[in-house]
């Protein structure tokens, strides 16, 4: 990938619904340039797709957080099918290191959280669990951007 690919990516990252003229400004090249290369980054798997961000997406539970989870045996893919069956559950990340799971919670209150939390830590396998709330998001991605127009 070249330097001229990476910032096509990065400024479509920021607005993927960004006009080729736009990006071919923001970068430097020719309207052009920016299709085939689109075009080719497309053809090649290098993008994959373009997503919608929706308004719930960015003003969703108003508390966030992870928590990092260790587990005991060969229980893995038990927790992992308990855990989505938990609607305060986002997502399910598999790590190395210290944690074997990494769930990211969203929740109305800090009530509602701990009330999940503590159902998370009593699923059969869960032997050690470590959690972390967000305080704030800093990112520069569309999410932002569309934080940003509202």
């Amino acid at each position: 990938m070249t330097t001229t690919d990476q910032k096509l990516i990065a400024l479509l990252r920021r607005d993927a619904r960004a006009s080729v003229s736009d990006i071919a400004a923001g970068i430097g090249v020719s309207r052009a340039t920016v299709r085939a290369r689109l075009d080719r980054l497309i053809e090649s798997g290098e993008i994959l797709g373009f997503t919608v961000i929706l308004k719930s997406d960015v003003h969703g539970a108003s508390v966030q957080g992870v928590i990092l989870i260790g587990i005991e045996g060969k229980g893995t893919e038990r927790v992992i099918a308990a855990l989505r069956g938990m609607p305060e559950v986002q997502r399910i990340h598999t790590t190395n290191g210290r944690w074997d799971l990494i769930a990211e919670l969203g929740a109305e209150t800090l009530t509602d959280l701990d009330a999940v939390l503590r159902r998370i830590r009593l699923i059969d396998g869960v032997a050690n669990s470590e959690t972390n709330l967000f305080l704030s998001t800093r990112q520069g991605s569309a999410r932002h951007a569309q934080r940003k127009r509202e």
